[in-house]
């Protein structure tokens, strides 16, 4: 019993002063501040590619890994609507040109009731003025006057009303031709573009579809991209997006290359937020590029914030509720600067003479 209460006691005193010798203190040391990223690299200008009409994919004219010049044709579709509607709208072309300015247009007949109304109306004003003299003379009746001047009022009101319809009609049909104009041009061009074609010098990542497959305008054919140009995406917390600015440095770990450091510049940072996962997308460019990379390639990214030499710094395991200290005074509160993923700068609180001591678990 004496034994095992003399152990207790040893183990106790030696735990206190294993404890007690856990002390340190501050370093006067180079912190650096950064902020941590997945990364996703891709090539420069990567886009897909989609076909403008439907129809049947024919053969694709490249292979994966291709290099594809600028207006080069990467796919043959068949289809056969365009060409009707092509027929159709050009039907369509031929009778709005018609309607405007054929000898059966119908501005020709608005045009001929204009001509016949201006002779009746000289016709009822010639019988409506000598109705008038007679009547300012007191000669003839008041109805009989009365009907001339209605007359005469009524062909003037038809002859406003034809011209106001001629001009309306004209400006309907103007607009009719140049819809029906576009419409066949535009039937015309999707005719012609069977072929799918490149927008961009680059390289042919992936073909979507095999020949003999459906193409419609809504599911991409291939992804076409830079061939020796890659960017880096990083995928930054909406709590550190505050710091990122172009041109920082950011410091690359691919898992293909688990024994290599890459440097890379801040050159975009997207503004809009990704509601899903709470992250901004912050692009880079390699400094010098490692001399063989793939779509996809996966790693993790530091971005430096700032850095900060001979400054005051203790490991962040130190830290008790985040911003206090045990020393041999007691605890005291610190006010911390720049932090790293295993130091704090201490900017007051305690100086490079205090020991302070490691907190209990």
């Amino acid at each position: 019993m004496f034994k095992s209460v003399v152990y207790s006691m040893l183990l106790i005193l030696l735990t206190f002063c294993s404890k007690k010798d856990e002390k340190i203190q501050p370093n006067l040391t180079t912190i650096t501040e950064s902020v941590y990223s997945s990364v996703i690299i891709q090539p420069d200008s990567l886009y897909q590619v989609y076909a403008i009409v439907n129809g049947i994919l024919e053969r694709n004219l490249v292979e994966e890994g291709d290099l594809v010049s600028k207006g080069a044709a990467l796919a043959q579709i068949i289809n056969t609507n365009p060409k009707l509607n092509a027929e159709n709208a050009l039907l369509s072309y031929n009778l709005a040109q018609k309607n405007y300015s054929g000898s059966n247009a119908i501005l020709k007949s608005l045009e001929e009731k204009i001509k016949a109304q201006k002779l009746k109306l000289i016709n009822d004003s010639i019988n409506y003025f000598r109705q008038k003299n007679l009547w300012d003379q007191y000669i003839g009746s008041k109805a009989e006057y009365d009907t001339k001047e209605l007359s005469y009022q009524l062909s003037k009101n038809s002859l406003n009303l034809l011209k106001s319809e001629f001009g309306r009609t004209k400006n309907e049909l103007q607009i009719q031709l140049k819809q029906a104009e576009n419409n066949y041009k535009n039937s015309v061009t999707t005719t012609e573009d069977f072929k799918v074609t490149s927008k961009i010098n680059g390289k042919v990542y992936a073909l979507n579809k095999n020949p003999g497959e459906i193409i419609n305008t809504t599911q991409p054919l291939a992804s076409i991209g830079s061939a020796n140009t890659f960017i880096i995406e990083m995928l930054v917390d909406e709590v550190d997006i505050v710091k990122i600015k172009k041109g920082q440095e950011v410091i690359i770990i691919l898992d293909a290359y688990p024994d290599k450091t890459f440097k890379a510049l801040v050159s975009k940072i997207y503004p809009e937020k990704n509601e899903r996962n709470q992250t901004f997308l912050v692009e880079a460019n390699f400094v010098k590029a490692p001399e063989i990379l793939y779509p996809g390639l996966s790693g993790e990214a530091n971005i430096i914030i700032a850095i900060k030499k001979n400054t005051l710094t203790i490991p962040k395991e130190y830290l008790i509720e985040g911003t206090k200290v045990r020393t041999e005074d007691g605890i005291k509160e610190i006010v911390l600067g720049l932090q790293s993923m295993d130091v704090v700068e201490i900017l007051s609180g305690i100086t490079e003479d205090t020991w302070i001591y490691k907190p209990e678990k």
